[in-house]
């Protein structure tokens, strides 16, 4: 009967005892969110929302692109209407952007004299400069019916002498761009891709405060926030796609953290561990 007793108050013991034991495996985070703006003082983060995932933001963002097909830039080109020498370029360059700097600058001379629409912008180009020897054309239009063969020379000829033109004179192609806006379907195509783009952004907000929610949480007025009952493991402290605005200064944050077992991680968020705005990336 002793023994029974003993082992009822043991067995009493140990039930309460087994959950404090669980909840000491837990961590915490401890966030201390403050910007400093250019030319000013570091400030807190005040009411700033932040999420604690355990999965990055920029990774549940692609998830979130995989759901959606990205539009097909071949059957795209397609439907352009512009000559087939072109389509194939576009479509062996995967590019439909026919202006800027890069744009020009990935022009071969052979690009240029076998894609008709390349070769009428650049002559069109430096028709209407006068401080180059640029080439004349010594056809008519009326000799291809009474002369053909002459003015099958004679337009040989002038492509010969453009191609060298071109080959001596590589820089020359600068500005030629300018006479292609009437057919370039770059900002279609942005169009086009731009139609899953709200989709995908509701998706990936979604995605980020339910399935790899771990935790949020609210900066004080002094900038501090705690998540607390984390289980061990790693994590990102994100403030999802929502800038902080201090001044001049709009960082984003999704920043890898570990939290051990019963401990308090501590997390500084600044300008320096931001999110890099777009234009910086490579």
């Amino acid at each position: 009967m002793k023994n029974a007793i003993v082992v009822l108050l043991l067995i009493l013991i140990a039930v309460p005892a087994a959950p404090l034991r669980a909840g000491a495996q837990a961590g915490s985070v401890e966030i201390l969110a403050r910007v400093t703006p250019s030319g000013g003082l570091e400030e807190p983060v005040r009411g700033f929302p932040l999420f604690l995932l355990t999965k990055s933001y920029d990774d549940i963002s692609k998830e979130a692109q995989a759901l959606f097909p990205k539009p097909d830039m071949n059957a795209f080109i397609d439907k352009l209407d512009v000559s087939k020498d072109l389509k194939a370029w576009m479509k062996k360059n995967h590019t439909v952007r026919l202006n800027g700097e890069e744009f020009v600058n990935k022009l071969e001379v052979a690009d240029i004299m076998g894609v008709r629409e390349f070769f009428d912008a650049y002559v069109e180009r430096m028709s209407g400069d006068q401080t180059v020897p640029f080439p004349q054309p010594k056809f008519k239009p009326n000799e291809k019916i009474k002369d053909p063969a002459k003015y099958d020379r004679l337009v040989s000829e002038y492509h010969d002498a453009v191609r060298r033109f071109l080959t001596d004179h590589p820089k020359s192609t600068a500005g030629m761009d300018l006479n292609l806006e009437d057919i370039d379907p770059t900002n279609k195509w942005d169009q086009v891709q731009g139609k899953s783009i709200p989709e995908i952004h509701r998706q990936t907000l979604a995605l980020a405060q339910s399935k790899y929610l771990a935790g949020r949480a609210q900066t004080d007025l002094q900038g501090q926030a705690a998540v607390r009952g984390v289980a061990p493991g790693s994590y990102w402290l994100s403030s999802l796609d929502v800038a902080a605005s201090v001044g001049d200064a709009h960082p984003r944050w999704d920043v890898p953290i570990s939290v051990s077992p019963g401990q308090a991680t501590n997390v500084v968020l600044s300008n320096a561990n931001a999110v890099p705005p777009p234009h910086a990336a490579p």
